[in-house]
Order: structure tokens, then C-alpha cells, then sequence
């Protein structure tokens, strides 16, 4: 191991030489606090550290040991309901033992070596395994079993295997390899933060990924195993539309990770998370989550790493054939970090200072998403869908990230913060987002939900559209230029956006839609406009029309819980009722 010394320090950056042995991506030892840090660059046998930790009070001529190995994660029973930071120092147990403040050179194990587990064997004495093969499962929490993997390098014949109780670091199998040797297997397998976890075949997505937000799933839908960004400006409501994809998306485990973002965001979810009833399982949305928080008060170097971090995990996860979602909020804070040590690697910027690379980097976040074909030999799928939060200074999304990120990602959900400063939740420009995924899952939703999903659909954006062009008619000559159909096309779509696309986070109910709610209340409203058409043409007055008695429970049709869908019919039967008698009387 190379052991050097340090000859400066700038900031979270220090630069050691005798480092000649040392490789990149090491991670290393500095000072006799024994902080945590990273090489970034290696120039003779100079060595350019990030240092994950407070460097005050550090000074050349102070120790640095390299430990030979990059920054890797521990993998294993333990995950699920734990708090990590960027580097996956366990969050609660450094709170137990030190405090609030993490304190500088502080060593605790990711995953606890006392907890017992109770290992149930999957693989018998004589079977043949190798990487990704499944031997064992463990109950990790009351809704995820864990499943024991072949770690990469290991392969044989199992010559025994553990059941009952066991530590992560105990031996629960033991393989006979091809040359003879025995080979231990534990609970636990590292792996490093930057290099993906390899997988049989990568998949393309066929099904969605519903998170029960009518805007989403009805007009931008995602792909489970696709990639989607959220940008928009300060206020427009990134973080809450990402609390509720993690509580109501209908994947399996929840990483959140928490990049930069304001302590007292991350601690509403320490909050709401061990206390919010999952719909799922019964439980509480704490017993299949993970989450990493490097808040903005945290070194700025271990942010840079908490992305990796998250995204480590979920491979892990989905290696196991789980669905996981990952949330980074936000990628635009860990851009900055990128930034910030890039600029005291003295490299040359590229544009507002971003490194050259920035776009390679986003690149490679994202493209360890997606649906595929776990190794092992049983046949098992696995998918990440990745969404991430950017952060546009003033709301510009022509700035260097977010259009790094628009290049990549298949599903673009832009805020506005003009609809968020009228309160309308989600705050998602229905005019500016779109998703590449919509054709490709056509097909899922006229099978699961209704032959009828797409053409709903289609002329829910057609009308939207439509209103956008009457408006600017309207703010130039006045409503009178229009004529009653125009006016009612605009009052169909203000229904759509008022009654349909709006939603309540904070109700019971109207937090969360299921695709077959969401179809009946997309059908009763444009049922509504064409029925008020079909009076308009049979000369009904369009005031009538529009204070037809039904309309205010098409409004409240949002409110109509998941148990009592027959109400729907009801309220249909009632407009048709209604227009009839129009249309037979020539209006009220």
C-alpha cells in the first residue's frame, strides 16, 4: 500500500506525494484523523485526494496511506430502513455513538456485524453455482426478502450450507471451486460505487411504472426501467413531486437519495416514510426503503459520491429481480460538487464552469437504469426506474445540466412555476413535458386498462393544446370573438386541468388514482364535452351547458374513493339525463 504525505491542502482537496503505488479511485487515509478520501488524479507520484470529511486544521507534512482498494460498498441484509450518508457511513448508529455532528475520522461499519439473521437455504450440498445465483433468503423486513447472492469470482460446487441464525460476515456456504480450493461465502459482498453491476441482457421497457399521479400516468407515463428529470425553478415543488412517486410508484424498494438538497427536507421524510401506511404491503413505506442523505451542510465531496451510492444499491436490488425506483434530488446540487472539485483540480472549464465531462457523467448515472435479465441461473427480471430532480439557477433550462440531462432521459416532466404560485399540484407543464415512452406502453394500457386509454388520451392533449391557442386569441381581441364551441372546448379544458390534472397531496383520497379511476374520471369529463356539444348543435344555449347541475359532481368525482367506483356510473347516467333534457327542452 502506497503511504505518502501531504504537500497542500485546498478545501476538501488535498494533494499528497509519495504516492507511486497508488492507482486512481484508491481510496485513502489522511492525517492521523484518518479521514475518508477518494484520488481523482495522479501526476508522478503526486496524488490529488477528495477528502469526504471537514479537512480543518489539516497541514502539509501529515500522514496519507492508501488502502489499496476504491471506495466500495457493503452489500447485505440491513439496507432496507437504514440511513447512510454519501459514503454509507451509517447515519443513526454515528448519532448514537457521537451525537448530532458526524464526527472527523469516525469508524463504524456500514451493515451491524452483531445483528442476527435468520438464513433460510435456497441451494443444496452438490448443486452447481456461480455468479448470481441465488443460494439463500433472508426476511430483511416484514415485506422484502433478501436474497443471498453468488458474489462475482466465486463459482463450484456447494460442499455445505448454513440454516438458521447467522451474522453477515459468517460463512453460510461453502463452494468447492473447479481447482479444488474451498470458497467462503458470507451475507455480505462489496462492490465498487463507479462500476455498474454486470447483468445477462438489457431489456427494453414494455410495462409503466404507475405512480397513481393522474398528469403522470395519463399523459407523460414512465417505463419501469426508464429515466425520467424533473427540472424547474426554486418553489415549483421537485422534492414533493418526488416524496409522493416514493410513497405511491408501484415498484418493490425505494432508494432516495437526498444530493445537496436543505436538512430539513430530508428530515420530512425521516418524518412521514416510518409513519405513511403503504398501500403495497400493509406496512409502513419505511419497511422497503433506503435512504442516502448528504444534505448541503455535509462535506461537498461525499456528495459527488452519494449518487453512486444510491444507484450501487438499487443494481443490488434489482439483481435480487426486484422493481426499484431511485430518486436523486437533486443532480443539479451534485453537479456543483462536481464542479467545485474540478475547479481545484485546476481543469480546464467547460460552459459556467462545469467540467469537460459533465455530460459523460450524467450519462453514466442514468444509463445504470433499466429493465434487465438478471445473471443466475433461474430466469428473473430485474429494473431501475431513475427520476432526477434538477435544479435550474432562475429556472433556465438551457444551463449546461439541465440539457446534459434533457439528451439522456426519455421522460421530461417541466415545472412551472407560474401553475405552482396558483397552487395547482403537480406543477407540471402539461404544454412543455412530454415522454418518449407513450407509443411503446400503448399497447400495456389498452390490454390492462382499456382499448379506449389512447384515444382518451390523445384528445385530452389535443383539447389541452387547443385551449392554449384560444387564449391567445382571448388576450388579444376578447372572449366575444369566440364562438360557442370554442368557448366550450375552453371550459372542457379547464375542467380537465382543474378537476382532472390537479391533485390534492395532502387528502386521503385524491393523493393517489388508480389507472381505472383515472379512466372513468378522464371519460366523465370528456363525455361532458361532447354531449355539450351535441346540445350546442341542437341549439341549446351555452350558459345551460355550462351550469348543467352535473358538473359539480364531475368536480368532486376526484373525491370519489378507490372502493366505491360505482358512483361513476351514476354520475354518467346523470349527464346523460341531464343532456337529454336539454337537448328535448332547447335548455332550461
Amino acid at each position: 500500500m502506497a503511504q505518502g504525505k501531504i504537500i497542500k491542502v485546498a478545501g476538501s482537496l488535498i494533494v499528497a506525494e509519495g504516492m507511486t503505488d497508488a492507482r486512481m479511485y484508491d481510496v485513502v487515509r489522511v492525517s492521523r484523523h484518518h479521514l475518508i478520501g477518494e484520488i481523482l488524479e495522479l501526476r508522478g507520484d503526486k496524488a490529488s485526494i477528495q477528502v469526504y470529511e471537514e479537512t480543518s486544521g489539516l497541514g502539509p507534512g501529515e500522514p496519507v496511506e492508501s488502502t489499496g482498494a476504491p471506495l466500495s460498498l457493503e452489500l447485505g441484509p440491513g439496507l432496507i430502513e437504514s440511513i447512510f450518508d454519501g459514503i454509507q457511513r451509517p447515519l443513526q448508529r454515528i448519532y448514537e455513538q457521537a451525537g448530532d455532528r458526524i464526527t472527523r475520522g469516525i469508524e463504524l461499519p456500514s451493515l451491524d456485524r452483531q445483528k442476527q439473521w435468520a438464513f433460510s437455504p435456497k441451494a443444496a450440498v452438490g448443486d452447481e453455482v456461480s455468479h448470481g445465483d441465488i443460494i439463500g433468503t433472508v426476511q430483511e423486513s416484514p415485506v422484502i426478502e433478501h436474497r443471498i447472492m453468488v458474489p462475482k469470482g466465486f463459482a463450484g460446487t456447494v460442499k455445505s450450507i448454513h440454516r438458521g441464525l447467522a451474522k453477515v460476515e459468517d460463512t453460510v456456504c461453502v463452494l468447492t471451486a473447479a481447482d479444488g480450493k474451498e470458497q467462503h461465502l458470507s451475507m455480505m459482498q462489496r462492490w465498487p460505487v463507479r462500476q455498474g453491476r454486470p447483468y445477462r441482457e438489457k431489456l427494453y421497457p414494455t410495462s409503466p411504472m404507475v405512480t397513481g399521479q393522474r398528469v403522470i400516468d395519463t399523459l407523460f407515463p414512465i417505463a419501469s426501467g426508464g429515466v425520467a428529470a424533473i427540472p424547474g425553478p426554486f418553489g415549483s415543488g421537485k422534492t414533493v413531486v418526488q416524496h409522493q412517486l416514493a410513497k405511491w410508484a408501484d415498484a418493490d424498494i425505494i432508494v432516495y437519495v437526498g444530493c445537496g438538497e436543505r436538512g430539513n427536507e430530508m428530515t420530512d421524510v425521516l418524518k412521514e416514510f416510518p409513519e405513511l401506511h403503504d398501500p403495497r404491503t400493509g406496512e409502513t413505506l419505511m419497511k422497503r426503503t433506503v435512504l442516502i442523505a448528504n444534505t448541503s451542510d455535509m462535506p461537498v465531496a461525499a456528495r459527488e459520491a452519494s449518487i453512486y451510492t444510491g444507484i450501487t444499491i438499487a443494481e443490488y436490488y434489482r439483481d435480487m429481480g426486484y422493481s426499484v425506483a431511485i430518486m436523486a434530488d437533486s443532480t443539479s446540487r451534485w453537479a456543483e460538487a462536481l464542479r467545485e472539485m474540478s475547479g481545484r483540480l485546476e481543469e480546464m472549464p467547460g460552459e459556467e464552469g462545469y467540467p469537460a465531462y459533465l455530460s459523460s457523467r450524467i450519462a453514466e448515472f442514468y444509463e445504470r437504469a433499466g429493465l434487465v435479465q438478471c445473471l443466475g441461473s433461474d430466469d428473473r427480471r430485474g429494473a431501475i426506474t431513475a427520476i432526477g430532480a434538477v435544479s435550474p439557477p432562475g429556472g433556465d433550462i438551457s444551463e449546461p445540466v439541465s440539457q446534459a440531462t434533457l439528451r439522456i432521459v426519455k421522460v421530461f416532466w417541466g415545472l412551472s412555476a407560474q401553475l405552482a404560485y396558483k397552487r395547482h399540484f403537480p406543477a407540471i407543464d402539461w404544454l412543455q413535458s412530454y415522454s418518449l415512452y407513450s407509443d411503446n406502453l400503448s399497447e400495456w394500457f389498452t390490454d390492462h386498462v382499456s382499448p379506449e386509454w389512447n384515444e382518451l388520451r390523445a384528445k385530452t392533449m389535443r383539447i389541452l393544446q387547443e385551449e392554449s391557442e384560444l387564449e391567445e386569441i382571448v388576450r388579444l381581441v376578447g372572449t366575444d370573438a369566440l364562438g360557442w364551441r370554442d368557448r366550450l372546448t375552453m371550459e372542457v379544458a379547464r375542467s380537465i386541468r382543474e378537476d382532472y390534472l390537479h391533485q390534492n397531496a395532502f387528502d386521503d383520497v385524491d393523493t393517489y388514482t388508480s389507472l381505472q379511476k383515472q379512466l372513468l374520471m378522464l371519460r366523465l369529463i370528456l363525455d361532458y364535452g361532447d354531449k355539450g356539444q351535441m346540445a350546442l348543435d341542437a341549439g341549446v344555449n351555452l350558459s345551460d351547458v355550462i351550469n348543467m347541475p352535473v358538473r359539480e359532481r364531475i368536480g368532486r368525482a376526484k373525491y370519489v374513493p378507490e372502493d366505491s367506483l360505482e358512483n361513476f356510473d351514476k354520475i354518467e347516467t346523470e349527464l346523460a339525463d341531464q343532456a337529454d333534457a336539454l337537448i328535448n327542452r332547447g335548455g332550461y
